[in-house]
């Protein structure tokens, strides 16, 4: 092909971009993280990306941290729309999908599109009974965080609902904000959810390190409303009555696809959006990407729902590259990350890697009664997952040994003092 012929080829794919109008829906780190690639990656046509809040889009780590405890003001993203051509259209929320016509619906009305990328995250479950009871309050969004800060500066008795790892962040904020914390947990252990009960065991203790009192096998019957706007009492289901002056449940969070519902884009039981492993839907021209959708992992041999950070910043790349390349007729982009997420909780910085439950052998590297320790886990010599405690060596090593499928020596593993890539068949 001659260098005339490639740079019409050029031209032409660029004037169809510039015809070609891009929706985003979910203006949080998915969204946003889409719209940036879209750009990044070349695309010359409208982008329109539409956020539920009314707020600048920002990041939601922070908001159990730093923006929580008043160290910040916000956690906006530091991103120039006007400058990358993308047009914000906040606080319009999305009522439906036509895919046949090719129309978002929202609040403000239908919005067409050429593509659509559902990037509308999760939203936190609720504690039943306790809607609309005074001084109960979920961690989510920006305006959580800034109607839970004067709680914690006025320093009041503060029940959790939910040792996973939200519950285990605000805890430790709580902590040092100098309130009295009691986290209540249903599971016989920390993390129910996401490790097994050795992984979970040492844990526990750091909870009464912080000063802060865990409650296992400790069910929420009720919330009863105190006085001035504040939560009263916490009643268990053995009967046990906790002061609280206020109350916030980290209960789990599910996608945010009710608006879903009717529009022809498969769902999974969970409420997942049910993306191939291109992040495509059921629905022509229609992708998603984030903490709303699932995706087929070859790496692990089942499908994924990943509700973490790491998640919606991998997954746009792959989005964007297959809207543009779609276009073009190229070969679309497949998505299997290995997933991974962090937590700062009571003085420790924890990170995993991996996906564990099909592992066939655990290996430790280090004391779980220590400040530092990694747990492994192998499936047939090959490291599947990790979760490091204060060894971010480990993890980075661990992250790109599984990302290669590399044998292990689990002999050569379980020696903390070698490191990983050197623990290798």
């Amino acid at each position: 092909m001659s260098e005339q012929t490639r740079a019409r080829g050029q031209e032409r794919e660029a004037d169809a971009d510039a015809e070609r109008r891009v929706v985003v829906v979910g203006a949080g780190m998915a969204g946003v993280q889409t719209a940036v690639a879209l750009r990044e990656q070349g695309f010359t046509g409208a982008v329109t990306l539409i956020g539920a809040e009314p707020h600048q889009p920002y990041d939601r780590p922070p908001l159990s941290k730093a923006v929580l405890l008043g160290t910040a003001e916000g956690s906006a993203f530091d991103v120039d729309f006007e400058a990358l051509g993308i047009t914000l259209r906040l606080g319009c929320e999305a009522l439906g999908v036509r895919p046949g016509a090719h129309l978002l619906d929202t609040s403000a009305g239908p919005v067409p599109y050429d593509a659509l990328v559902l990037a509308t995250g999760a939203v936190p479950i609720r504690l039943p009974g306790a809607e609309g009871v005074p001084g109960v309050h979920l961690l989510r969004t920006l305006d959580d965080a800034e109607r839970l800060r004067p709680v914690l500066a006025r320093q009041h008795d503060i029940v959790v609902v939910g040792a996973g790892w939200i519950g285990a962040e605000f805890a430790t904020a709580a902590r040092e904000a100098g309130c009295a914390v009691t986290v209540v947990e249903a599971a016989g252990r920390p993390l129910a959810g996401a490790l097994p009960a050795e992984v979970a065991a040492p844990m526990a203790a750091w909870y009464a390190d912080a000063g802060a009192v865990l409650r296992t096998h400790a069910r929420v019957e009720r919330v009863e409303p105190g006085d001035a706007g504040e939560a009263g009492h916490v009643v268990l289901h053995d009967g046990s009555r906790l002061p609280a002056g206020a109350v916030v449940v980290g209960i789990g969070a599910r996608p945010a696809t009710a608006w879903l519902a009717g529009s022809g884009v498969g769902l999974g039981t969970h409420g997942d959006v049910l993306a191939d492993d291109r992040l495509r839907t059921s629905a022509p021209d229609v992708y998603a990407v984030g903490d709303c959708a699932s995706f087929p992992s070859g790496r692990y041999g089942e499908r994924l729902l990943v509700h973490h950070w790491d998640n919606a910043l991998q997954g746009p790349r792959t989005v964007a590259a297959n809207i543009i390349g779609a276009a073009a007729g190229e070969a679309p982009a497949v998505y299997d990350p290995v997933p991974y997420f962090w937590s700062e909780q009571f003085g420790r910085f924890v990170q995993y890697a991996g996906h564990h439950t099909a592992a066939d052998a655990t290996v430790w590297r280090g004391d779980p009664e220590g400040p530092a320790w990694t747990v492994c886990w192998l499936r047939e010599d090959r490291l599947v997952a990790l979760l490091a405690v204060g060894r971010p060596r480990d993890l980075a090593q661990g992250r790109r040994l599984i990302q290669a499928g590399t044998t292990m020596d689990p002999r050569l593993v379980a020696d903390p003092a070698r490191p990983l890539k050197a623990a290798t068949a």
